[in-house]
């Protein structure tokens, strides 16, 4: 094992003049303390990485600092008895990346009860091409089964359909044989969309022009919302009796114009889907279903690769609008 490593570094500027982003070379005795040392092999991109490395101090408090928030590697050393070195682990979520050394580097350092070990049926890399995206995208996915929706039931509709949560979600949903409605504000993505199991695409703004309506007839048997703001209330007002909508994300802004009319007039389900501090015991079913039943049958068609050099560009298209899919972050050659 080497005592260095490579990691994509972000620091704060003197006198408030900026953030600077470099590759650096540090020592394995630089990474916080924690039972488990993971050689990284595979990390991704997510938009939550995307805010870290420009300063956001909602997602992280104190710079030099090492986002992302994932990471999938074998364990080198480990002080648990429950790990062994030489297995191989993912890690999503919890405070990876936010506060804690991230996944943009060869090595992270992290308490044991962070850590799940890799399926049968999947490799490092596909962990990474799903990553907290791809959790997210089965949290939601699940959440809709529980509610009893079924394919024959409708179409479900899939809101931010060509970033990582909702194109997952897309393609998770077109392998148990649903219908899907892929809302995206970007036309130039219908073949990507087609592509990886959408049956019906419709612009964003469509999903945007009723804000003073308090119901809309019925359209969706169920919803994958990404975004939140007037594209969630759109589709609280347009499913289907008993129907159930996960929310995740907030792009498109946190206040949701609605009333209570669809709760309780059409029974509808709003169903919040957190996977950062989600139990570490209801997470090992999650990925064995993402290794198997709920696998999409090309999975690299939902990632491109990349290394941490190419990182601050890929920063910089994600929060610009420009990310389709996912971006894989190769740490090992």
């Amino acid at each position: 094992m080497n005592d260095t490593f490579q990691c994509l570094l972000v620091t704060e500027l003197p006198d408030e003049a900026g953030l600077d982003t470099a590759i650096v070379t540090k020592n394995i005795d630089d990474l916080p303390s924690g039972e488990v040392l993971i050689r990284v092999h595979y990390s991704s991109l997510n938009y939550k990485d995307a805010l870290s490395a420009t300063g956001n101090k909602g997602i992280t408090r104190q710079y030099p600092h090492t986002p992302g928030i994932d990471a999938a590697g074998i364990i080198e050393r480990s002080a648990n008895a429950q790990w062994k070195e030489g297995q191989q682990v993912i890690v999503t979520g919890f405070d990876l990346g936010m506060n804690t050394s991230g996944g943009f580097a060869e090595y992270i350092q992290i308490p044991a009860k962070w850590l799940v070990s890799l399926p049968e049926n999947m490799t490092l890399r596909e962990s990474m091409i799903y990553g907290t995206a791809g959790f997210t995208a089965g949290l939601s996915v699940s959440a809709l089964l529980n509610g009893g929706v079924k394919p024959e039931d409708g179409a479900i509709a899939v809101s931010g359909s060509t970033g990582g949560v909702g194109s997952l979600a897309i393609g998770i949903l077109h392998r148990l044989g649903y219908q899907v409605a892929a809302i995206s504000s970007k036309s130039e993505s219908s073949d990507f969309l087609t592509n990886i199991g959408a049956t019906e695409i419709i612009p964003r703004a469509e999903m945007e022009n009723f804000p003073e309506r308090a119901m809309l007839k019925t359209r969706f048997a169920g919803a994958i919302d990404t975004v939140g703001g007037t594209v969630l209330a759109t589709l609280l007002k347009t499913v289907h009796y008993g129907a159930t909508v996960t929310a995740c994300g907030m792009v498109n802004g946190g206040n949701i114009p609605a009333t209570v009319f669809p709760f309780i007039i059409r029974g509808i389900q709003l169903a919040g889907i957190d996977s950062v501090e989600y139990p570490l015991e209801k997470r090992t079913p999650i990925w064995q279903k993402l290794a198997n039943e709920w696998k999409p049958q090309d999975l690299e068609i939902f990632a491109t690769e990349t290394g941490l050099e190419d990182l601050p560009q890929k920063i910089s298209d994600m929060l610009q609008g420009n990310a389709q899919g996912r971006s894989l972050v190769k740490l090992q050659v």
